[in-house]
């Protein structure tokens, strides 16, 4: 009989449907990587979110079969250690499509119509100061006929470039930084960081994209440009960041992703007090109807692999 265990029960706000195969489930709220170990004794089926199994982990759990994520990302597991031993990772994809790109979309938005300036000069009653009807303290841009860049074109990227080519922008799609030739229908990394008034990424982490914007990036960029993180914290170059938006070198950012989670200790972005930067708590992907989507694809993942049928198989050349 399989043994499934699910470390991080809690993250996932949905019903989770129990597999159609004899096994016994054993779930836990929430674990800290100190109990991962212990915890995953004797499973064949460790259900995981953000808790990193690494070799040093991996290796004294002899009995696992499977790791399914429950998430897109895998940059916590060690697939090099898992594929030379055997242990399938799944993970779940495209099932924020809907709820993440809306999220960019609602960001840009916010930051191209000066949302939280307005918001804040309402608050402090400049508005009923004014002398005419309206209060125009900040400059207000339209989408339409502006670019979207977009860095990283799996399923959540496309879904936000189908998205920003319904409000009229431009769309392009950015090259592998550093990349010797350009797809057709790419356009060269740097290219798309001079022409794009919105910057959007939604690559992977992986050794190559990290702190893949920083300060020259940053130096490439319009002064009205805007950068849309709700990828991986880790992409971008944080303290950079801060100090382009506090030189006006860019003209705003919307993140929902920081170098690390919970942001217990200190972090230049959130020490930063401007209109222009809008920070939400990694929230981008978790609408009700994705986080259901997101279950029940888990358990397809499961069912899938133990009939022995095609399943989201990770593999360490990903």
């Amino acid at each position: 009989m399989e043994r499934i265990v699910f470390l991080e029960r809690k993250s996932v706000d949905a019903r989770v449907r129990r597999p159609e195969f004899a096994h016994e489930w054993v779930e836990f709220a929430e674990s800290t990587q100190g109990e991962a170990v212990e915890r995953l004794r004797g499973a064949t089926v460790a259900i995981m979110n953000k808790i990193a199994l690494r070799e040093e982990e991996l290796k004294q759990l002899p009995d696992l079969k499977l790791i399914a994520v429950a998430a897109t990302g895998t940059d916590r597991i060690d697939l090099g250690y898992c594929s030379r031993h055997r242990v399938a990772v799944t993970n779940v994809r495209g099932y924020a499509a809907t709820s993440l790109s809306e999220h960019v979309l609602m960001l840009v938005l916010a930051l191209r119509r000066n949302l939280i300036g307005f918001r804040e000069d309402v608050r402090r009653g400049l508005w009923g100061q004014s002398k005419q009807f309206c209060l125009l303290t900040h400059e207000i841009h339209d989408l339409k006929g502006s670019t979207f860049g977009v860095v990283g074109y799996g399923a959540l990227g496309r879904a936000t470039a189908e998205l920003a080519r319904a409000t009229g922008m431009r769309v392009l799609v950015g090259e592998h930084k550093g990349a010797a030739e350009v797809r057709e229908g790419r356009t060269e990394f740097d290219e798309l960081l001079r022409e794009s008034d919105v910057v959007s990424l939604h690559a992977p982490l992986t050794e190559e994209t990290r702190r893949m914007i920083g300060a020259r990036e940053f130096g490439l960029m319009k002064r009205g440009a805007l950068l849309i993180n709700t990828a991986r914290g880790l992409l971008v170059d944080e303290s950079a960041l801060a100090e382009a938006l506090r030189a006006g070198r860019i003209a705003g950012a919307g993140i929902d992703v920081l170098s690390n989670e919970p942001p217990r200790d200190a972090n230049p972005l959130l020490d930063l007090t401007l209109p222009n930067l809008v920070v939400t708590p990694h929230v981008a992907w978790a609408s009700r109807e994705a986080m259901q989507s997101l279950a029940d694809q888990l358990v397809d993942n499961i069912e899938a692999f133990f009939r022995g049928q095609p399943v989201n198989l990770v593999t360490s050349s990903e």
